[in-house]
């Protein structure tokens, strides 16, 4: 599995992807690859930890309305900060979750609510795969993490779970981790927000007598079917998951080549 040993108080689903084994059973180096939730939220403890990761460039892959009403990250030290925003306006449950994890008063629960459901969720990953923004975005970040300057790279969004799980799916895809393991990482993000969910739905039902924690839970959890359906959507368009890389995404074998020799021991 990938690496557990550091934690950040501050955003309890960060992880190294370190450790996991790709082409060739070579593993993930140690401490390159890092993902993460937006990380305004850290605490003064957190950052003595990420000054020791050194994160060389960070992606933010966040719209600018979210980044506006969000603390700023934290960060130690001056790394390149590259904003590849991944967000469609048809689908504004990213910014309803932003909205929540911030603890703001929303007035908004029915609409987070039909935005969120498993069904719209799916949606969403699917949309991953062929919404413009989408592509160029996760295309570039691809890209960025093929180039040895820009590491270690941090990468993140809001929640730190979708926007920034399909993104690891493809640079562990790229990398030759299997499946079994990428979907073991993503859905890792339950059990370490397990606690923090909970506060934060305590909160809503405290605030929103009446409300329904069940029509809720899908847009702060990832499931399988999520990911399912941003993987059925690869095969439906392109046939292949190399296939979806190389003509989705614009990361060409020489792209690929570089990611393997940089982030594999």
């Amino acid at each position: 599995m990938s690496g557990r040993d550091w934690e950040l108080v501050g955003a309890p689903n960060a992880r190294d992807l370190g450790g996991l084994v790709g082409a060739d059973g070579r593993r993930v180096r140690r401490g390159v690859l890092i993902r993460t939730p937006a990380l305004g939220r850290l605490a003064d403890e957190d950052l003595p930890v990420l000054a020791k990761l050194g994160p060389a460039c960070v992606v933010d892959l966040r719209d600018h309305s979210e980044i506006a009403v969000a603390p700023p990250d934290r960060l130690p030290g001056e790394p390149t900060v590259v904003h590849l925003p991944v967000h469609d306006a048809e689908h504004p449950v990213f910014t309803y979750v932003s909205a929540v994890l911030l603890g703001h008063d929303l007035g908004a629960y029915a609409a987070l609510a039909e935005e969120g459901t498993p069904a719209a969720m799916a949606a969403i990953y699917r949309w991953f795969v062929t919404g413009e923004s989408a592509r160029e975005s996760f295309g570039a970040a691809v890209r960025l993490a093929a180039q040895a300057r820009n590491l270690p790279l941090v990468y993140h969004c809001s929640a730190g779970k979708d926007r920034t799980g399909w993104l690891t799916v493809l640079l562990l895809g790229a990398l030759g981790v299997d499946e079994a393991a990428i979907r073991a990482d993503y859905l890792a993000n339950n059990r370490l927000t397990e606690s923090l969910r909970e506060v934060i739905l305590e909160a809503m039902r405290r605030r929103q007598p009446g409300l329904d924690v069940a029509a809720v839970r899908p847009v702060l959890e990832v499931r399988p079917e999520y990911l399912d359906a941003a993987y059925a959507e690869v095969r439906r368009v392109h046939g292949s998951f190399g296939a979806y890389l190389r003509d989705g995404l614009g990361v060409t074998d020489d792209v690929v080549a570089a990611l393997r020799a940089h982030l594999l021991e």
